[in-house]
């Protein structure tokens, strides 16, 4: 299992520089539509950084794939752990995919700091992408996959509480 997931994080490194190419354009934009004060210089990095993983999220998992190679919609709760090590891994994957994006919009996103809205913010996201590769048959709609992603959100956020909360 440990070498399929190896296998796929290094595969999905390719589409690194087309995450930057959308992503830096998007946290520009992005920081457009925020209030100006004071602190707007120190918003910059994490916007693009936000962009920029968003864009990767949607690149592996919409546009990485051909429309209508894939069709179906799974509602059966753990449903793809425990088949093999191929679908485990998959599993471990779409936890991982989203830590990083939990732990970029407690950093870009003031209001999306507290549990609750990190958590939604993740589930929103994931339910997006799993309509559109229902909608294109780019992927399979699966139940899994968006618990997979909202507990890889809430890891995210428990990384950035404990680095970013101050110690009294």
């Amino acid at each position: 299992m440990i070498q399929y997931i190896f296998r796929d994080l290094i595969a999905a490194l390719q589409y690194l520089p087309f995450g930057l190419l959308i992503g830096i354009p998007l946290g520009i934009l992005l920081l457009c539509f925020t209030k100006k004060d004071a602190n707007r210089r120190q918003r910059i990095l994490p916007m693009v950084v936000f962009g920029f993983y968003l864009a990767v999220i949607l690149t592996i998992t919409f546009l990485s794939r051909e429309s209508g190679t894939r069709k179906g919609l799974d509602l059966e709760l753990f449903s793809t752990w425990g088949i093999n090590a191929r679908n485990n891994a998959y599993v471990i994957e779409n936890v991982l995919l989203f830590i990083p994006y939990g732990f970029v919009c407690c950093w870009a996103f003031k209001w999306a700091r507290g549990f609750l809205c990190c958590t939604l913010l993740g589930a929103v996201t994931s339910l997006t992408v799993e309509c559109l590769q229902l909608l294109t048959q780019r992927g399979y709609f699966q139940i899994d996959d968006i618990l997979t992603n909202i507990l890889g959100s809430v890891i995210g956020w428990l990384v950035f509480r404990l680095f970013f909360t101050r110690r009294g």
